[in-house]
């Protein structure tokens, strides 16, 4: 082995484990929010993520250790390290560019399971080559580091230990600091410069590599000021705030009517302040029936309780039409609460709690009238929030006539649908279930109790709605509800699919609007299609 000055020291080798592991680590969670955005933060994305990674590491095991056997240079690792180095600090300036093209290349091509297919293709191009890279260290180091079979189980023994150390603090480093504090991008950018100076430092001690490290340093240079602000919504010029926390990539939109709260996705709305008031024409419109169906003689005398807050939407126009009832939210992501305060005009006096909504509901004896259940955003569904357990937790805390109201974003109700499953657990533990379509959305609302009179009770106090457009909204949601008879499709704690159900929703709504943009391609050209984007 060559015995530059900086490998006489072992210590330097087992630094580079440590940090090779540490930034394996830091890539993989930095990929989940490169790509929650666009195709959302599911179970289903991070199987993905650590299925290709997993590809990347084995390949690279295979060819590290091969490598090393054939040719024990420690150049050639390095060079390696300097190399995954530039390409992750190159990602947040390509790397949403990347997973747009793919999508627009496989949304024409693929009918089924394209949520799969474009997270799979966009890791594969994006990820894999760096952290196959990063896969070599571990063999190539163990035959640099090993001197003879007597200390070779201690020598591999500690390097595993500083990679697995490495990867833990990766693991928290991201998560609880860098992330929220500067965003996923300078996260890349701070991994990458880690393995970058570890190459430097190596290449400077051995006195050659010079015009490879400099070319190096000046495209991280590059990168730093391209990728360090840039955008996720890069085609967006009016976000009044963009930001990611612990949990969520959250985009604020303002205009001269309303401003809109966007997690996770970048055309989705998560809520909705109307800076005139009025109706918003979404789902929060719709479920605002649920307090005329509960057992008290005013809406206002309804103890509500959201669970999925985001910025309160719900509890704002609650209390705009119907004056100052008792309103509480669980929201497990305490910066939309900010947020909620900042732009979206919450009441000061609504009492949010930072928790997980079915740990909240366990931790506490309250009842309530109404209980609304907004906690689902496409397929990114907490399991634990389906499920027949949850539901008659959410029945235990409603009053006697009380109602829970639950948005399901998505309508899909052919057989099987993940509709179906939802409405056939929560009808194994309520008597009276009821949906409707909110009209111009993929939405549906859900309402259940136990109640027998909850539509009598919200036909009656439709008389004494005085608002024209709140009247009209609720005869129109009396009109288009219909009663579900439930069936045997009910998920457990044990058995809740809901990632893979939703996703046949996506592909549905995908093949839907490809065929649109189908039909304008073979009318109006290519043209067409870009005006209609």
């Amino acid at each position: 082995m060559d015995q530059t000055p900086v490998l006489k020291n072992k210590l330097f080798l087992y630094l580079t484990e440590f940090f090779a592991g540490m930034s394996v680590m830091a890539v993989e969670l930095g990929a989940s929010r490169l790509l929650a955005p666009y195709f959302s933060s599911s179970q289903i994305v991070w199987t993905i993520i650590i299925g290709t990674i997993m590809i990347a590491m084995a390949l690279g095991n295979v060819y590290g250790g091969r490598s090393a056997d054939k040719k024990p240079d420690p150049d050639r690792l390095y060079r390696r390290i300097l190399i995954a180095a530039v390409w992750i600090a190159a990602i947040p300036v390509v790397g949403k560019y990347i997973v747009l093209g793919i999508s627009a290349l496989l949304i024409f091509t693929v009918s089924t399971n394209f949520l799969i297919w474009a997270a799979f293709a966009a890791c594969m191009v994006i990820f894999v080559f760096p952290l196959f890279l990063l896969g070599t260290v571990t063999p190539s180091l163990a035959k640099y580091s090993v001197d003879s079979l007597a200390d070779s189980g201690r020598v591999v023994g500690t390097l595993g230990a500083f990679n697995t150390v490495g990867s833990i603090i990766g693991t928290f480093v991201p998560t609880f600091l860098s992330i929220p504090a500067v965003g996923t991008s300078v996260t890349f950018l701070i991994f990458a410069g880690i393995l970058l100076v570890l190459s430097l430092i190596y290449f400077v001690s051995a006195k050659r590599g010079r015009a490879g490290g400099v070319a190096a340093v000046l495209i991280f240079v590059l990168c730093c000021f391209t990728g360090r602000s840039d955008s996720f919504a890069f085609w967006e010029a009016d976000l009044a705030y963009e930001g990611e926390s612990v949990y969520n990539y959250l985009q604020v939109r303002e205009n001269d009517r309303n401003v809109i709260l966007s997690t996770n996705v970048l055309f989705g709305v998560q809520s909705v302040l109307m800076k005139e008031g009025g109706l918003t024409g979404m789902y929060y419109d719709y479920a605002m029936a649920a307090p005329l169906m509960a057992g008290k003689e005013q809406p206002a005398d309804c103890r509500v309780l959201i669970l999925g807050m985001g910025t309160g939407t719900y509890a704002s126009q609650c209390r705009s039409y119907f004056g100052e009832m008792e309103i509480e939210g669980v929201e497990i992501d305490g910066k939309i609460t900010e947020l909620a305060r900042e732009y979206f005009r919450l009441p000061a006096d609504v009492k949010v709690t930072t928790y997980d909504g079915r740990a909240y509901l366990n931790a506490v004896e309250e009842t309530y009238d109404v209980i609304m259940v907004d906690a689902y955003q496409d397929i990114t569904i907490p399991f634990q929030m389906s499920s027949v357990e949850f539901f008659t937790l959410v029945k235990e805390h409603l009053a006697e006539d009380g109602v829970m109201v639950v948005n399901m974003n998505m309508r899909g109700s052919g057989e099987g649908s993940i509709n179906r499953h939802l409405a056939d657990t929560i009808g194994s533990v309520f008597g009276q279930v009821y949906t409707v379509d909110v009209r111009g959305s993929t939405n549906r609302e859900l309402f259940a109790s136990d109640n027998p009179d909850m539509i009598f009770n919200l036909e009656k106090r439709l008389e004494d709605t005085r608002d024209r457009g709140l009247s009209e909204l609720f005869a129109s949601v009396s009109g288009g509800l219909e009663r579900y008879e439930a069936g045997g499709l009910v998920m457990t704690d044990d058995k809740a699919p809901v990632e893979l159900l939703g996703m046949q929703v996506i592909d549905e709504l995908i093949r839907d609007e490809v065929a649109w943009y189908r039909q304008i391609y073979e009318e109006q050209g290519i043209q067409g299609v870009l005006d209609a984007l």
